[in-house]
């Protein structure tokens, strides 16, 4: 099963805090594990809550160290802010497997963490994913057409674009970053296309 793109960003910002916050992430498997068992039931997800909660609480007792609270902590206030707007725990049990993932990931390439901006909410399934998804339908974009874009941000090598003044993708241009500005108006090859006709990724081409 895949999860959407705003499932996605809620993975990478979990990831993310935890990793930021050196989170243990064989604790976050214990937490999963607990889901896994009683994903079946009803009440799943109000139990996976509690169990964090429970996990905070008693951390003193069960953990093999004093930091273990403190990820226990960290575990349950990032699923806290960004799950809370899930209800399904078969979809938060796939979330927490790419956070999982990808928190090793983020510890083993040694990802520049203090540049990542952590979405600060989960985005919700929202009015934007629909708008996007509408904009795409519409359009019936094509691989290698080229369209007008926007520079919106740049950090590094890595530049956002805005096409059609609702999708935003960003992308690593090492040769053409420092020679834009953002607000620039430029023009975007699109070089990969989603399953959905939605852009996956485009190249700058003047």
């Amino acid at each position: 099963m895949t999860i959407t793109d705003a499932q996605w960003e809620i993975a990478h910002a979990i990831a993310l805090t935890l990793v930021k916050d050196n989170t243990d992430v064989n604790e976050l498997g214990k937490a999963v594990a607990y889901l896994r068992g009683y994903v079946h039931q009803p009440d799943a997800t109000s139990r996976f809550f509690k169990y964090l909660k429970t996990l905070v609480s008693n951390g003193r007792q069960i953990g093999h160290s004093g930091k273990t609270t403190d990820y226990y902590r960290s575990i349950d206030k990032a699923c806290s802010d960004y799950l809370k707007s899930i209800s399904d725990a078969h979809t938060i049990l796939q979330i927490l497997g790419w956070v999982s993932r990808l928190m090793r990931y983020y510890k083993d390439a040694g990802v520049p963490i203090g540049e990542i901006a952590t979405p600060s909410a989960a985005p919700p399934e929202s009015a934007r994913q629909a708008e996007i998804a509408k904009v795409a339908k519409s359009q019936d974009f094509q691989v290698d057409q080229i369209l007008d874009a926007v520079v919106t941000k740049i950090n590094g090598n890595k530049v956002t674009y805005e096409i059609l003044g609702t999708i935003k993708l960003t992308e690593k241009e090492p040769k053409k970053a420092s020679l834009l500005t953002e607000g620039q108006k430029v023009h975007v090859k699109i070089t990969v296309i989603k399953e959905d006709g939605s852009i996956k990724s485009v190249k700058y081409v003047g």
